[in-house]
């Protein structure tokens, strides 16, 4: 035990320097993209100034997700992940994001035993149960949790900045401009993703979609409440005419209250939010640290005829928290 302390220790500094590494090559990159894309207000400005047609700009911001593996055995995985990238904002597809998780997972299966010189005494169906759990973990769990907080911080985003692109899109319309042109006010002025997002639906609409066919797909892409009743509002006062621009002016008052009334409500929870996001990774950060700094911990014992039902009742305990402690911080306003 005591000789194999330094390889691990070797081991850390190697991924300390890696991580510094990688942090500051995205810290650089970030500046020097910045650099580039500082006239822009917003991502789809920046690529048309870059010299991207509009094809080629929408095709970037709306990756197609052509749902070929609907009938496929991980077709639900699939439309699952599908709009948490999109709400991302990421252009990678969800078949490929599966099979990068699938290969990482194999690769820390096959690496890890290899790097803790712990070969032989992954032998038996116990401890290879064990190394698929953690290679899973950190293959699939991490990148998912990942995706999730990326998605839920653009959306959010998103929410946000809706209010003030409403406001804009109201002075638009007062000032004459038709629905369109007062849409188009909102890709130049916005930051992303609101920007962005209204830019894809004029492109759409450019190019022959109708205009309630395109706000319906970016009402699908963010899945907010608030853009679902500008959706709405916009297609009643096509069908039955009326003041478009005194609606949305009572929309964003009423977007306004409700949206003090969410943060409210989630100052209220966010103690049993946060007591929830604990509950639920702390018992894989642990199992994590624990398997990769002293794997004796779990290997000694994998021989024991109730180790593995004792991983399925552990495994089936911490699913059914984790939904529970979900459906009791969940609150709908």
């Amino acid at each position: 035990m005591a000789a194999a302390m330094p390889n691990w220790v070797t081991l850390t500094a190697y991924a300390l320097v890696f991580c510094a590494t990688l942090l500051f090559a995205d810290f650089a990159m970030g500046t020097i993209s910045a650099r580039r894309s500082k006239q822009a207000v917003n991502r789809r400005l920046g690529l048309i100034a870059a010299g991207k047609s509009r094809v080629e700009v929408m095709q970037l911001l709306r990756p197609q997700r052509d749902g070929a593996t609907r009938g496929s055995l991980f077709g639900p995985v699939v439309r699952w992940i599908e709009p948490k990238l999109t709400q991302a904002g990421m252009r990678i597809s969800a078949q490929r994001m599966l099979a990068m998780m699938a290969i990482a997972s194999a690769s820390i299966g096959v690496a890890f035993p290899l790097a803790a010189q712990l070969t032989t005494q992954f032998n038996s169906v116990s401890t290879l149960l064990l190394l698929a759990i953690f290679a899973i973990g950190v293959g699939f769990a991490m990148p998912i949790f990942y995706l999730n907080m990326r998605a839920a911080k653009r959306i959010k985003e998103f929410d946000r900045q809706f209010p003030v692109a409403l406001d804009i899109f109201v002075r638009g319309l007062r000032a004459g401009h038709p629905v369109s042109a007062a849409l188009d006010l909102l890709t130049t002025e916005m930051a992303d993703p609101c920007g962005s997002e209204f830019g894809i639906v004029i492109d759409e609409v450019n190019y022959g979609l109708d205009l309630r066919e395109a706000l319906t797909n970016l009402s699908n892409r963010i899945g907010s409440q608030d853009v679902q009743m500008f959706v709405v509002c916009v297609a009643i006062q096509n069908e039955t005419g009326g003041n478009l621009a005194e609606i949305l002016e009572g929309l964003t008052k009423v977007i306004r209250e409700r949206m003090g009334m969410v943060m409210k409500v989630k100052a209220l929870a966010s103690e049993g939010k946060m007591t929830g996001t604990m509950l639920s990774i702390l018992p894989l950060f642990t199992f994590t640290v624990v398997f990769t700094s002293s794997p004796e911990f779990y290997l000694d014992v994998a021989g024991d005829p109730w180790f593995i039902p004792g991983v399925g009742i552990i495994l089936s305990l911490y699913t059914l928290g984790i939904l529970t402690i979900r459906k009791l911080v969940d609150l709908k306003v």
